[in-house]
């Protein structure tokens, strides 16, 4: 029998990490935008853009409807997959947010197991612009990963990148850790 997969946390900028995936909390488009989605975009190079710009649109400018993802190479990253997953934007919790954003980790979980990767880095999805309260999401990140990760047997190993120590301390308590400082 095998471990568990190893799920911590680090204060950390995302497209520095060298692992199979990261994970790009991206809008439907795909086509890049502000926060980590644009700072993967502008680390990965106009590689990236061109083979997003590739990806089929299921409907007007949609490639990636919010819960679902897609991948794609990594580029000029360390890291040698991006996975994209729309997330929900927060509308006070009744919209199906928490559905939509438990589904974007077990989409990313699919695409690993289908592509056999065995690392994987999330930043903190829908908390920025699309104003996800930060606890509610770490809770529900944390949580879907520990129901879907037995699925994705490949899995070793997933960081969740954080960029600003608040993240970082509401991943490491809902994880019952302390933080992993630089």
């Amino acid at each position: 029998m095998s471990a568990a997969p190893l799920l911590h946390a680090l204060r950390v900028d995302i497209t520095t990490l060298e692992v199979d995936a990261i994970v790009n909390a991206a809008n439907e488009t795909l086509l890049g935008g502000g926060g980590v989605d644009g700072a993967i975009h502008r680390a990965a190079g106009p590689g990236l853009l061109a083979e997003c710009r590739a990806l089929p649109q299921l409907r007007a400018g949609v490639r990636c409807p919010t819960g679902e993802a897609r991948i794609t190479g990594g580029h000029r990253l360390k890291a040698r997959h991006v996975i994209h997953t729309a997330g929900p934007v927060w509308h006070g919790g009744d919209s199906g947010e928490p559905q939509l954003l438990a589904a974007c980790y077990r989409n990313v979980l699919a695409l690993a197991r289908e592509h056999g990767l065995r690392t994987l880095a999330f930043p903190a999805i829908s908390c920025g612009v699309y104003g996800y309260p930060l606890h509610a999401a770490t809770a529900i990140a944390v949580q879907t990963l520990h129901e879907t990760l037995p699925g994705a047997p490949t899995v070793r190993e997933v960081v969740f990148a954080c960029f600003g120590e608040d993240v970082l301390q509401a991943y490491s308590a809902e994880l019952g850790d302390e933080p992993d400082l630089p």
